[in-house]
């Protein structure tokens, strides 16, 4: 595990004005394939008040200063709400997109609302006049994505879909049954499913989920939310049999079909849930 953290009190001695807060960022790994999930535990310590909201800055840069990535995202409790002596540490969980570079990536981060930024302390402040307030607070190792476990989407699975905003966000809509397969590797895993469904087309009975391995079925949850969940699901080497090729199985118990329950649309497809990550990780 990587504590990605600089002592305190190192702001730049350019910024006039003092540290507002004083950051750390550990992560989970720090060597990680492409495709990998990575936890991200970001912790502030309030030094002083912060008028307004402002949002948590997060990228991955690329040694010739290439941003690769991000993970900007509105903290909770939003800064407003920050009080000095009440630390606010939070984890998310983000999937490395497959960007073409292999390596070592620095991560700066920082607080900003739109062009203004923050000044804070427990991290290497960047070039000055230029990126000072996007402090560098670890680094990370990206390695080929033949590192991970090779998934096989085989029958139930629609063609991928991309964003128009992020095309490094996309996803596929299941069937009533998707099916996945990979090389066996005789030990325990933990199978990451980042999904959303459309609950609001099911009311109070949302879609069951049942992820299945050969023909036992391991766990099986409610798709009760419409915005991005992630499950991970432990699966020991019991539930992977001696096989040499393990196959999992998504059934989802009911589907729809965007043109019966939107009048505007022409989509006829039986859609399950919509599925963003798939990732096996031997544990």
């Amino acid at each position: 595990m990587l504590v990605a953290m600089v002592g305190l009190g190192a702001c730049s001695a350019r910024e006039e004005a003092p540290p507002v807060a004083a950051m750390s960022l550990t992560i989970s790994k720090d060597r990680a394939p492409l495709g990998a999930p990575l936890d991200l535990t970001y912790r502030f310590e309030p030094l002083a008040p912060i008028e307004g909201d402002y949002r948590v800055f997060a990228h991955v840069v690329a040694p010739d200063g290439t941003l690769m990535w991000t993970d900007d995202h509105d903290p909770q409790p939003p800064t407003s709400t920050w009080r000095p002596g009440e630390p606010i540490e939070y984890q998310r969980t983000v999937f490395i997109p497959l960007f073409p570079y292999l390596g070592d990536a620095t991560i700066r981060m920082g607080l900003h609302r739109g062009s203004e930024r923050l000044p804070l302390s427990g991290g290497q402040p960047g070039e000055p006049g230029v990126d000072e307030r996007a402090y560098a607070v670890g680094s990370l190792h990206l390695l080929p994505q033949s590192e991970s476990i090779f998934l096989i989407y085989g029958s139930g699975w629609h063609p991928a879909e991309y964003s128009a905003d992020d095309p490094t966000r996309s996803w596929q809509w299941t069937e009533k049954s998707a099916l996945l397969t990979f090389r066996n590797p005789r030990r325990d895993v933990t199978l990451y499913l980042q999904y959303d469904a459309r609950a609001d087309l099911f009311g109070e009975t949302p879609q069951q989920v049942t992820v299945i391995a050969g023909t036992r079925a391991i766990e099986t949850f409610a798709a009760a939310e419409t915005h991005t969940m992630l499950r991970r699901i432990p699966l020991s080497t019991n539930d992977l049999d001696m096989d040499d090729m393990v196959e999992l199985r998504l059934l989802i118990d009911r589907t729809f079909s965007p043109a019966r329950t939107q009048s505007s649309s022409t989509d006829l497809r039986e859609l399950g849930v919509r599925v963003y990550h798939v990732y096996v990780e031997p544990r």
